[in-house]
């Protein structure tokens, strides 16, 4: 089993968590997700079956992450 953790300390850590809460609930292969607020941190916990699966789930967290965060700089 593998296991990653990824903190949003950026000041869009809320944005970020509310986007990608609906991500969490889908089912990915071999891989599972919680998305939460751990008071000002973003938190996104991953477990992969293996080493394929929690490279594709990293990559798709991290690209999601990229984006929100760039559509919030937009934004302001």
């Amino acid at each position: 089993m593998f296991a990653a953790e990824i903190r949003i300390t950026s000041d869009d850590a809320r944005s970020v968590v509310s986007a990608l809460g609906p991500e969490a609930g889908r089912e990915l292969p071999r891989t599972k997700a919680c998305v939460r607020m751990e008071g000002e941190i973003g938190m996104i916990e991953l477990t992969a079956s293996d080493a394929s699966a929690m490279r594709a789930a990293l990559n798709s967290y991290l690209e999601c992450i990229r984006i929100t965060e760039d559509i919030s700089r937009i934004t302001r």
